[in-house]
C-alpha cells in the first residue's frame, strides 16, 4: 500500500534518526553525571578563623570563591611532572580553572564568605592559589543542551503532529492532503440496482440512457450523439437522489467514484483544488467510469456574491469548471451531482456541456408512493389483508425516506405487540407516528382541558365535513403525541391533487380555523391550542394572494417568490413597503372571512358538534366511519322520533 507500513508508531520509534537522538540525551545525562562526579566529594564545613589557622599552618593548596562560600583544598604532596600533563589536559576538557588529581583526593572544606578585603593579600603572602569558580557551562553539555535537545523535542513533536494530520486526512499521510479521498465501487458492488429504486421513473429512464452509453457507445457515435458530461439530480431531501447514484454504479459495471461536495474541503488554502485535479486523474486513468459529488452545493456556490468570499473553495469550484471542460467526454467519464439547493449553484457550473442534464427527483405521486411501499415490503413479513394503496392514499407529500421508515416503524410495532407479521392497523399507527409522533402516554389532560380540545377537533372535522371541496375525515383522536399536538384530525384524500382551486383554498382555511372557533362558540375563549393552525393558515392565505395570483385587488401579480424550493420554501418579496402593508391588510381580511364563515357552520350545526364532541371525550379516538355516522343521524333522525318530538 504504497509503502506506508513507517506510519506506524512502532516503526516511527525505530527511524535511526529518532534512535540518534534517544541515545544523544542519554550520554548527555550519562556525561554530566560522570562529570559531578568527579568533582564533587563529601565537603567538611569549618569556621573563617580555621580557616585563617590553617593557611597559617601551610595546609591549604587552593581556594577557590563560589557564590556565598569558599572551597577549600587541603595541600597534597607533589606529583610528578607526566600526572600535571594529565590534570592540564582535565583542566581543558571540564573548564575548570584548576584540576585535581582522582588518585589521591585531598580533604576539601568550607567556610562562608566574609568581606574580608586582608584575604587575598594573605592568600599571596603564603603563596596559596586562589580563583573565582567557572559558572560556565560545560561545553558538550551545552552543546547537546542548546541544539540537540531542542532538536530533537522538535523532531517528536512534528512527527506527532504530521500523524495526527495524516489520520484525519484519511490515512494518507501529510504528503498526499491534495489526494482525492473519493470511494470506488466496481461493478455492482454497491448493493444497489434500478429495480430496487421506485417512484422515480422519469429519472431512471434519463439515468439508463446514460448508462447505455457506457456499455454501447457505438450506437450512439454512429449517428452522431454526443455522450453526456454530466447530469445534476435535483430534489427534496430524502427523495431517492443517492440511492438512484448508486443504482448507477450498481448497473454500469464500471467504476464509479463517490465523493461529497464537503470532502474538497480542508483547512488548507489550494487543497480543494488539488483533490479536484487528483480526482480527475484517477476518473481519466479508469475510463470509463462514474464521478458521483454528493451535496455539490457546499463548492458550487454562485461566485456573484462578494460579501463574505471563500477563496479556497472558489479555487475548488474553478478548479472542478476546468476539469469538466477540459476531458473528453469520448472516453467515457460521466459526472453524476445531487442538490437540494439549485438555485444557489454557480450559472458556469448549470451550462450545458458541463453539466448537461437535470434529472428533476420530485416528492413520489400517488403510484410512486405504492411503488416505493412494495419496494421496502418486499423483505418484511406483511398480512395478505394489507392494502398499500390505502397508505399511499393516506401519506400525501411522503418522500422515499418517510415512507422506508414508516414500513420500519409498522414492522418494529408488529413486534412490540408479540405478531410475526405486520397488519393493515400497523401501517395506519405507523403514518400517525411519523406525522405526529408517539402517544404520549404520560400526560394526562385535565377534564376540563380534555373537552375542549375535543371541541377543537371536532370542530375541524365538522367543517371538513360540511364542505364539498375537502378531503374525507379519517380520524379524530384527542390522545396527546410527542411532536406537541394535544390532538389531531386526520384526512385522507379519495384520489391524488395535483392542483388547488380559489375554492378549496378558501375551504381549507376554514378547516384550519374552524378549532379555534368552536372554543369560541362553546367555552367563550381562545387557547394556545390553534397556534399550528393559525400559522398554516396564514402561510396559505399569503400564498394564495402573493404567488397564485388569487386575489381581486392584487390579481395576478406575483408579491413574492420562493426562495429553497426544496428545502424549506421561503418566501421573498418583489414589491415595495407600501403593497406590503396592503398585502398583510388582504390576508387579514381573507383570514377573518374564513373565520367568520367557519363560526357559521358550527353555530347551524351545534347539536352535531356536542354529541360527536361528547363520544369524542368518551372513547378518545374514533374512526372517519364512527363519525360520519353520528352526524349522519343528528341531521337525519328517523320519522318516528321526528313524531314523538313533535
Amino acid at each position: 500500500m504504497n509503502g506506508n507500513d513507517n506510519k506506524k508508531p512502532g516503526n516511527f520509534l525505530k527511524s535511526p534518526l529518532v534512535i540518534f537522538l534517544i541515545l544523544s540525551i542519554i550520554s548527555t545525562i550519562v556525561l554530566n553525571s560522570f562529570l559531578s562526579m568527579m568533582t564533587t566529594r563529601q565537603r567538611e564545613e569549618v569556621s573563617y578563623s580555621e580557616f585563617l589557622s590553617l593557611i597559617k599552618e601551610g595546609k591549604v593548596e587552593k581556594v577557590l570563591f563560589t557564590g556565598n562560600y569558599i572551597e577549600i583544598y587541603e595541600k597534597v604532596p607533589e606529583a610528578e611532572e607526566s600526572e600535571k600533563n594529565d590534570d592540564k589536559l582535565l583542566e581543558q576538557f571540564t573548564g575548570l580553572p584548576f584540576t585535581i588529581k582522582i588518585g589521591e583526593m585531598p580533604k576539601l572544606y568550607y567556610t562562608g564568605y566574609l568581606n574580608d578585603e586582608e584575604l587575598l593579600p594573605y592568600l599571596n603572602e603564603h603563596g596559596i592559589e586562589y580563583a573565582r569558580k567557572n559558572e560556565q557551562t560545560n561545553p558538550i553539555v551545552e552543546f547537546l543542551l542548546t541544539w540537540i535537545l531542542p532538536f530533537a523535542i522538535m523532531y517528536l513533536f512534528l512527527g506527532i503532529l504530521m500523524r495526527t494530520l495524516s489520520k484525519k486526512m484519511g490515512g494518507g499521510g501529510f504528503m498526499s492532503v491534495g489526494q482525492s479521498n473519493a470511494k470506488v465501487y466496481m461493478e455492482n458492488k454497491t448493493g444497489v440496482t434500478f429495480k430496487d429504486v421506485a417512484g422515480q421513473e422519469e429519472a431512471k429512464e434519463s439515468l439508463d440512457e446514460i448508462v447505455d452509453f457506457l456499455h454501447n457507445p457505438a450506437k450512439y457515435t454512429a449517428i452522431g450523439a454526443k455522450q453526456p458530461k454530466g447530469a445534476l439530480l435535483v430534489g427534496p431531501p430524502g427523495t431517492g437522489k443517492t440511492l438512484l447514484a448508486k443504482a448507477v454504479a450498481g448497473e454500469a459495471s464500471v467504476p464509479f467514484f463517490s465523493i461529497s461536495g464537503s470532502d474538497f474541503v480542508e483547512m488548507f488554502v489550494g487543497v480543494g483544488a488539488s483533490r479536484v485535479r487528483d480526482l480527475f486523474k484517477q476518473a481519466a486513468a479508469k475510463a470509463p467510469c462514474i464521478i458521483f459529488i454528493d451535496e455539490i452545493d457546499a463548492i458550487g456556490k454562485s461566485r456573484d456574491n462578494q460579501i463574505g468570499g471563500n477563496d479556497e473553495r472558489e479555487q475548488t469550484l474553478n478548479q472542478l469548471l476546468s476539469e469538466m471542460d477540459g476531458f473528453d467526454s469520448s472516453k467515457g467519464v460521466v459526472i453524476l451531482a445531487a442538490t437540494n439547493r439549485p438555485e444557489i449553484l454557480d450559472k458556469a457550473l448549470l451550462r450545458p456541456g458541463r453539466f448537461d442534464r437535470r434529472i428533476i427527483v420530485e416528492r413520489p405521486d400517488l403510484k410512486g408512493r405504492e411503488d416505493i411501499l412494495k419496494v421496502h415490503s418486499k423483505n418484511v413479513k406483511m398480512s395478505n389483508e394489507i392494502d398499500l394503496h390505502e397508505i399511499a392514499l393516506a401519506t400525501s407529500g411522503a418522500v422515499g425516506a418517510d415512507l422506508a421508515n414508516m414500513i420500519n416503524e409498522a414492522a418494529l410495532r408488529a413486534v412490540r405487540l408479540g405478531r410475526g407479521e405486520v397488519l393493515q392497523e400497523d401501517l395506519m399507527e405507523a403514518v400517525e407516528v411519523v406525522i405526529a409522533g408517539k402517544e404520549k402516554k404520560d400526560r394526562i389532560l385535565s377534564e376540563k382541558e380534555k373537552k375542549i380540545v375535543a371541541y377543537h377537533e371536532v370542530g375541524h372535522a365538522l367543517a371538513a365535513a360540511l364542505q364539498k371541496n375537502t378531503d374525507p375525515v379519517q380520524k379524530i383522536t384527542i390522545v396527546p403525541r410527542t411532536m406537541g399536538a394535544l390532538g389531531y384530525t386526520m384526512q385522507k384524500p379519495e384520489e391524488e391533487h395535483y392542483l388547488m382551486s380559489r375554492d378549496e383554498i378558501l375551504e381549507e382555511l376554514v378547516v384550519l380555523l374552524a378549532g379555534r372557533c368552536a372554543e369560541e362558540i362553546v367555552f367563550n375563549t381562545k387557547t394556545t391550542g390553534a397556534a399550528n393552525d393559525i400559522e398554516r393558515a396564514t402561510a396559505l392565505a399569503r400564498s394564495m394572494i402573493s404567488q397564485y395570483g388569487m386575489s381581486d385587488r392584487f390579481g395576478m401579480t406575483a408579491l413574492e417568490s420562493t426562495e429553497n424550493k426544496y428545502l424549506d420554501g421561503r418566501s421573498v418579496a418583489n414589491c415595495s413597503n407600501e403593497t406590503l402593508t396592503e398585502l398583510d391588510n388582504e390576508i387579514i381580511a381573507t383570514i377573518k372571512n374564513a373565520h367568520d364563515t367557519a363560526s357559521s357552520l358550527l353555530k347551524d350545526n351545534l347539536d352535531a358538534l356536542n354529541k360527536i364532541a361528547d363520544f369524542l371525550i368518551e372513547k378518545e379516538t374514533i374512526t372517519g366511519t364512527e363519525f360520519m355516522k353520528i352526524l349522519h343521524d343528528v341531521n337525519n333522525p328517523s320519522p318516528i322520533e321526528t313524531e314523538e318530538d313533535v
